[in-house]
């Protein structure tokens, strides 16, 4: 069986998202107006959506619930 090659990221998830948004955009700078530069534009938008469901996920409010919190039955 092949083992699996891993890595660490040196930049967070966020951090790389955001690269790859502000990328795409100075690329699309450079298109000229049509589906191809919309196309572009729309992926940097999904990773500017992506960075910020990041943050949503990894934010304090969304924690899971401690045992003892839970209402009901003990």
């Amino acid at each position: 069986m092949l083992s699996r090659r891993r890595f660490i990221h040196v930049k967070t998830l966020k951090q790389r998202l955001l690269e790859e948004a502000r990328n795409l955009r100075e690329e699309a700078k450079l298109l000229p107006y049509g589906p191809l530069r919309d196309a572009v534009l729309m992926k940097a938008r999904q990773a500017e959506t992506a960075a910020h469901m990041d943050d949503w996920l990894s934010s304090p409010g969304l924690q899971p619930s401690k045992k003892d919190d839970t209402p009901g039955p003990s």
